[in-house]
């Protein structure tokens, strides 16, 4: 059985890998450069970032300190080398691991007939098609937006801006501030509604003050005009700096338009075993909407691609862990299982001195956590949480919520000293 697979981001990645692995044969088509928009222009690039801003973050409170004498010297150009340098290698990786278990590669843009994809003038038949296609940035309707720039030019600036105008409030606008504030540039960030609305006011309110507290964050703002180093907003204010919009991002359905059924959103219309309208046609991430993240991607990818090969399975997306990489990490999660008519309970505790955090102590700014939990029925309900190991926390306590585990059973938890720490913390405050 011929299988085909379009796009190699997290979803068809992972999607043709699993088929693979099962013996089947795949024809894994990559418009561009394989691992899509996570390795070569979303979140690797952010994490990259993330650790030298961290690193400056450091240094500044070392040198505050007194123990440490030093400063830095920062040249964005061979940041960018070094992250490209990076890119190519993880691709090359990437690439010999679909090899190794048959899977063949064909770069190029792809077209979609009944029974065949068209790439580089050739038609190649399939019995089970993925389209795993992605997503890329939205670029709002306002006069000047051809000024804008999206994650996509992050590694294509010459420097660092001096000024910056960041327009959305959400997950990536608040990455891409931290950053570029760490590493010397004035930021505001304009927001149409609340910033960090995902994240639990409180929660919001720490990050504000500890944490991004360099960041001018302008809320219940809309911007009417771009220039090339200007925004203009709807109360007529003019803000200097290079306009940088993460505004969300819209589906590359194109491919499938009037081939499968799409949603109104210009999404792909899947069902739960990541089915289109055809019967032997799947899609997987974020082409089919819904959760916009990496480790979802490729659990619908793989579920896509067990599917296809005969193998029936579910996609759960119950408490689905998230993180926003700042300088110390924001991780949450919530259980949707639990409905708002059930009683509940909150516990907010401040953060410790665990990994990452010791030397936070000194000026008090080691996290905070904040755990709602459905009380007669002992399980957790939702997590905030801030801490250098935020995200590997959340990972293992979202896990046991999605398997609905009580309280009592997060007693057994054996730390890792001093790794876990703020993961034992939050559980002992829960159970005894």
């Amino acid at each position: 059985m011929t299988n085909i697979v379009i796009g190699s981001g997290p979803a068809g990645r992972l999607a043709s890998y699993e088929l693979g692995k099962i013996g089947e044969d795949v024809t894994l088509i990559e418009k561009n450069h394989i691992a899509g928009t996570c390795l070569n222009e979303g979140c690797m690039v952010i994490c990259a970032l993330s650790d030298i801003s961290k690193f400056i973050d450091s240094n500044k409170r070392f040198n505050e300190y007194g123990f440490i004498k030093s400063q830095i010297d920062v040249s964005y150009d061979k940041i960018v080398a070094k992250i490209t340098e990076t890119q190519e290698k993880l691709r090359k990786l990437n690439q010999m691991e679909n090899e190794s278990v048959g899977n063949t590669i064909i770069y190029g843009e792809a077209s979609i007939n009944d029974n065949e994809v068209e790439v580089n003038n050739e038609s190649i038949e399939y019995d089970k098609l993925l389209i795993a296609t992605g997503a890329r940035p939205l670029i709002p309707d306002v006069k000047g937006s051809k000024y804008g720039l999206t994650n996509k030019d992050i590694l294509k600036l010459d420097d660092i801006p001096e000024k910056l105008n960041i327009i959305g409030g959400g997950i990536i606008a608040s990455e891409v501030a931290n950053i570029f504030s760490t590493l010397g540039s004035e930021v505001n960030i304009i927001v149409r509604s609340r910033f960090l609305k995902e994240i639990d006011k409180d929660t919001q309110e720490y990050v504000l003050k500890n944490i991004m507290n360099d960041i001018n964050i302008l809320e219940g703002t809309d911007i009417v005009e771009c220039g090339k180093n200007k925004v203009i907003t709807a109360d007529g204010d003019e803000l200097e700096g290079i306009p940088f919009f993460a505004t969300g991002r819209v589906a590359n359905s194109e491919i499938a338009k009037d081939f499968v059924d799409i949603n109104p959103d210009n999404t792909i219309k899947v069902n739960e075993f990541m089915q289109t309208s055809r019967e032997n046609v799947y899609a997987a991430g974020d082409v089919t909407g819904g959760w916009k993240l990496t480790p979802v991607a490729r659990m619908e990818g793989i579920c896509a691609a067990r599917n296809m090969a005969g193998y029936l399975n579910k996609v759960s997306y119950n408490s689905i862990p998230q993180t926003i990489s700042l300088n110390t990490e924001v991780s949450f999660v919530e259980n949707e299982k639990i409905g708002n008519d059930v009683k509940t309970e909150t516990i907010a505790i401040p953060g410790i001195g665990g990994p990452g955090a010791f030397w936070h102590i000194l000026t008090g700014d080691t996290g905070y956590c904040k755990i709602e939990f459905d009380s007669e029925n002992n399980k957790i309900k939702k997590i905030n949480d801030i801490s250098p190991s935020s995200p590997s926390d959340l990972a293992y306590l979202s896990y046991l919520m999605r398997i609905e585990s009580p309280l009592e059973d997060y007693s057994e938890f054996l730390e890792v000293h001093p790794s876990t720490d703020t993961n034992y913390k939050i559980i002992k405050n829960l159970w005894l």
